[in-house]
């Protein structure tokens, strides 16, 4: 496969993997020790701050499936007091390709992503200036390339390369990891395996010290949050859950409760009182982040105001087209 997942592969996967469950390009690395990536430098907070844009409240964080809807949607939403509804929008999504003549992974646009970066000053800067962080979102492709089967340290550091030279020639604010359709062990590719994730997820801190790095909490990389004394909680900034229309906290060893979010919702498939009764769980609970997934391109400010008004003491959301 050479597109992302539409949505309702996405939905069908999810609903399977929630039963079931639960390499790399010729680019140029820098050459460092075991010792070095392992001990690299932790998480910085300074793009990466555990509170809302100008409120207090959880964060907003919303998927955008720029298959079908424009990213620029997240900045049209307002708090009734003028602030951003949205604090980080997601380009859903990239993928990790496997490579069978070179036996590596590699990092894939499709056409709608790449639109969406090749022209980062229509799509990406104007909600950058109004505070909103973007991020990419990387998600398997059905090749047996995953986050969880590098063989070598060296390999996921390559790959982590990759990563960051896509977050610094777009000027991206980080990235987001979604272990889903890897199927692992297609075109001869090995199994997850123990130290894969936190290779990956070291490298790419090192590489990246003040963006922002996410977890979409799910799949095999769920299960593998520590290798060697080294915990994925020490190096990511932000996970939450991934089953959408339900309340789980995600188990990050490491992070606190700020950089945590339990609820997660379909805005075009999840009901509006769960949705607003998800926000209040979330307030009541001191989470620091609300979940938001597929916001279309037609006007639902209706629907985020069911939210927005538990998450934000009675602050509704506006709407500008």
């Amino acid at each position: 496969m050479t597109t992302t997942k539409s949505l309702t592969c996405k939905n069908v996967a999810l609903a399977l993997a929630f039963f079931l469950t639960v390499s790399i390009s010729g680019c140029k690395k820098k050459d460092i020790t075991q010792d070095e990536t392992l001990t690299g430098p932790a998480k910085k907070e300074s793009t990466a701050s555990p509170s809302a844009i100008g409120v207090t409240g959880p964060k907003g964080v919303c998927y955008v499936e720029v298959n079908n809807a424009d990213i620029r949607n997240v900045g049209k939403y307002k708090l009734s007091t003028g602030q951003q509804l949205f604090d980080i929008a997601i380009i859903f999504a990239a993928n990790i390709n496997y490579n069978t003549s070179t036996q590596k992974a590699e990092l894939f646009f499709n056409t709608n992503v790449s639109n969406v970066l090749n022209n980062k000053t229509t799509y990406i800067k104007p909600l950058q200036d109004k505070g909103i962080k973007v991020l990419l979102s990387i998600l398997g492709n059905h090749q047996g390339a995953g986050f969880c089967n590098f063989t070598s340290q060296a390999s996921a550091q390559a790959f982590a390369q990759q990563l960051a030279n896509a977050v610094n020639t777009y000027g991206l604010d980080g990235i987001d990891f979604d272990d889903e359709y890897a199927e692992y062990g297609n075109n001869g590719t090995g199994q997850p395996n123990s130290s894969s994730f936190v290779y990956l997820i070291t490298a790419l801190r090192s590489l990246l010290p003040n963006k922002i790095i996410s977890f979409y909490f799910y799949g095999p990389a769920a299960s593998r949050l520590s290798y060697n004394g080294v915990t994925v909680g020490s190096k990511v900034n932000y996970s939450w859950n991934a089953i959408y229309g339900s309340y789980s906290v995600p188990n990050i060893p490491g992070l606190a409760k700020a950089n945590l979010g339990p609820a997660a919702i379909d805005i075009q498939a999840t009901s509006s009182s769960t949705a607003a009764s998800l926000a209040t769980q979330t307030v009541n609970n001191g989470y620091g982040i609300y979940l938001y997934y597929n916001l279309p391109n037609s006007d639902v400010h209706t629907y985020l105001s069911s939210i927005s008004s538990n998450l934000y003491g009675g602050k509704t959301t506006t709407y500008t087209p």
